[in-house]
């Protein structure tokens, strides 16, 4: 079975969104964090560049069909929607019984 680790920046205002369809979707756990940065916008008339967002993480063997539920959820057509990044793990150990994640653990 193959584990991805799926990072999403996105809108605080879309972060209730994203949760809730990832709760639809028996996604099992995700980790969410503040994030402050810039990417393609930026309001250079600020006295700080930096825009708030929530990151996102989860470890999941359905990194397709995941990415597809964020980009529904924190979609709003306008520049400073986020991104989301696909990466590839080797390995999952689940800390509590030190018992390597397999089939159906997402």
């Amino acid at each position: 079975m193959e584990f991805y680790n799926l990072t999403a920046i996105v809108r605080n205002t879309r972060l209730e969104a994203v949760e809730q369809r990832l709760q639809e979707a028996n996604v099992r756990g995700i980790t969410v964090t503040k994030a402050k940065g810039y990417g393609e916008y930026k309001n250079f008339f600020a006295s700080d560049w930096m825009i708030s967002h929530a990151r996102l993480e989860v470890f999941t063997s359905r990194a397709e069909e995941v990415a597809d539920l964020i980009v529904e959820a924190a979609h709003t057509a306008k520049r400073g929607d986020g991104i989301v990044a696909i990466a590839p793990i080797r390995k999952v150990i689940r800390i509590r019984d030190r018992c390597e994640l397999g089939a159906g653990e997402s």
